[in-house]
């Protein structure tokens, strides 16, 4: 067996195919707020986060919406974690009722990180590998841990020579 470039072993995401996964995503979400209260706030991971985290915040009407910044990857090589921004300690606390939203965990060293920083805090993942699947609470859809997930901001649209002259 050789070995695959990313591109040869990928999950090509439209924004439509994300919009609807953070959908459902929200969609098993709204049973898993806090007992007695509704969640307090979504908090995006930073940057793959950001349009599920807007997408299930608008579907559970949750207001209060934060940040963190995490830097763990150079393009598509993983390095360590380290945490670039935090979100509002008024805000989040702990985590307690906290909400955090990414758009995909890999091999968990991210979630690592913000998990010891809010540590009562809900994770939730559009998608999931099997390394980091235990660090999650709740995502929508598993792939390989081989498979590597193409996000439409990481994309653009071009022509493409047809396979037979034009």
């Amino acid at each position: 067996m050789t070995d695959r470039l990313p591109h040869e072993k990928g999950f090509h995401v439209s924004w439509d195919q994300l919009h609807r996964d953070a959908r459902a995503l929200a969609w098993r979400l709204q049973d898993e707020a806090p007992a007695e209260a509704d969640w307090k706030a979504v908090v995006a991971i930073t940057r793959g986060g950001m349009a599920p985290a807007m997408i299930v915040a608008r579907e559970l009407d949750i207001r209060a919406v934060d940040t963190i910044s995490v830097k763990s990857y150079d393009h598509q090589t993983q390095g360590k974690p380290q945490i670039l921004k935090s979100p509002d300690p008024d805000l989040v606390g702990d985590g307690e009722g906290v909400l955090i939203v990414d758009d995909l965990v890999d091999t968990g060293k991210t979630l690592e990180v913000v998990r010891a920083a809010l540590p009562r805090a809900h994770v939730a993942t559009v998608y999931a590998k099997p390394q980091g699947r235990e660090l999650v609470h709740t995502f929508v859809t598993e792939v390989s841990q081989d498979t590597w997930i193409f996000f439409p901001w990481d994309m653009a649209l071009q022509y493409v020579e047809p396979y037979r002259g034009a």
